[in-house]
């Protein structure tokens, strides 16, 4: 079977998201460290990165990691969307809004009753459902991670909720 024209050029520009692999790593990591240094997400070691690299998709465009999000699973009941980065020059493609989704279905496929996240831009996070809620509301979070965070006692993240529902 062959491909329209039209056909091949979406099938050429969508792109793909997958799990991380091993050698996504110092990407991964490269990715993490430029937007920690800005002071926009939270710094991981690469170690960190190779424990929890399960928790990792990327999103490959022009055989570059375009972007990485992670699914943080806290109890039966509750995930977070983690370590959500578009890399600056795949920046506005909407490859952020595709990793939440992607985040998303992986939530509920596992059977995840609610998602969350800390974020700096919860307008993003509200066009894909989310809603801001108390930090408070979450102590799953706040108690297993931001107790050890050095922002704890001066967190400036916006917690967003999204309850995930079974599709029948």
């Amino acid at each position: 079977m062959s491909l329209l024209p039209e056909q091949t050029k979406t099938a050429q520009t969508t792109p793909a998201i997958r799990p991380a692999a091993i050698a996504d790593v110092p990407y991964i990591h490269d990715l993490l460290e430029t937007y920690a240094s800005t002071g926009n997400l939270l710094p991981r070691s690469m170690s960190e990165i190779y424990r929890h690299l399960r928790d990792f998709f990327v999103i490959d465009m022009n055989a570059k990691v375009a972007a990485i999000g992670a699914l943080e699973i806290f109890t039966e009941d509750l995930g977070e969307v983690r370590s959500l980065v578009v890399a600056e020059e795949f920046a506005g493609r909407g490859l952020g809004r595709l990793m939440v989704r992607r985040i998303t279905a992986e939530a509920r496929q596992i059977g995840l009753r609610r998602l969350m996240a800390l974020t700096y831009v919860p307008e993003f996070f509200h066009k894909l459902g989310f809603k801001t809620v108390p930090v408070e509301t979450l102590p799953e979070k706040v108690w297993s991670v931001c107790l050890k965070c050095y922002k704890y006692n001066n967190c400036d993240e916006v917690a967003v909720l999204q309850e995930l529902r079974e599709t029948e």
